[in-house]
């Protein structure tokens, strides 16, 4: 049976390079994006381009309406999901705690704690031998900042991403019976656009000093993580927090 794997957050940076990969390894790709469609529409080319198959899908994951009908999408043009990439995420300006707005602890808490939960729940809906499903695997991105905290610029990601660990360990007990493993990768620092949309978009390199491998990672090296946790290799693996950051 062909994989299909949904993809959220995938129009860039660790989402856009899982795709690709995840194509090469014989996976249907549905790259999921919120706002720049020219971007995921030219992620899907590269697919194609290699001779896979993609279908691109508009949802903001942090509205419920969205994730309906982004599952609906996939089970009218596809069938069944049997993977899922939980890696649409934010992160904001560098700031304390005790200068945050309400609103932004909103935006960061709905799009990387409240979507992976919606897109989650669609999924085991799909997967579950409990719901007729054949299986099939979950993939968190989380982040190392969960394990460090975030002091003086991201302690709302971090704590988000501290949410997504739980998250994972708890749903992989909930439905390791029912043919869906559930893993997390945690990325260190990563070379993407992300860091341009925290107001440091040379944040990956100035950091480079305290990673033990002297370099931030490349979208590809975390993409590679998520692969192998998707694939029957890791049959036997569920419930892991997978650390890929050079050492830190």
């Amino acid at each position: 049976m062909t994989p299909i794997t949904l993809i959220t957050g995938a129009s860039r940076g660790i989402g856009a390079a899982t795709a690709r990969l995840c194509a090469q390894h014989g996976h249907r790709v549905v790259i999921n994006y919120a706002r720049d469609a020219q971007a995921a529409e030219e992620v899907a080319r590269q697919v194609r381009a290699a001779g896979g198959e993609a279908l691109t899908v508009q949802a903001d994951v942090s509205q419920e309406a969205d994730v309906l009908r982004l599952f609906d999408a996939i089970d009218r043009h596809w069938g069944r999901l049997t993977g899922l990439v939980n890696n649409a995420g934010v992160v904001d300006v560098a700031a304390r705690v005790e200068d945050y707005s309400m609103a932004r602890l909103q935006r960061m808490f709905a799009i990387n704690v409240f979507g992976s939960f919606l897109c989650a729940r669609e999924a085991v809906r799909r997967m579950s031998t409990r719901h007729g499903g054949a299986g099939g695997a979950i993939v968190n991105v989380s982040s190392v900042a969960a394990r460090g905290g975030g002091a003086n610029q991201y302690v709302d990601y971090a704590a988000s991403k501290g949410a997504i660990d739980t998250f994972t360990i708890g749903l992989s007990k909930e439905v390791a019976a029912e043919g869906i493993r559930v893993n997390a990768v945690r990325p260190g620092i990563t070379d993407t656009e992300i860091h341009a949309s925290g107001g440091q978009p040379d944040r990956a390199w100035n950091l480079a000093s305290q990673i033990p491998m002297q370099r931030p990672g490349h979208p590809e090296e975390i993409a590679q993580a998520i692969c192998w946790l998707l694939s029957d290799a890791a049959s036997y693996t569920t419930g892991a927090l997978l650390d890929v950051g050079g050492g830190r």
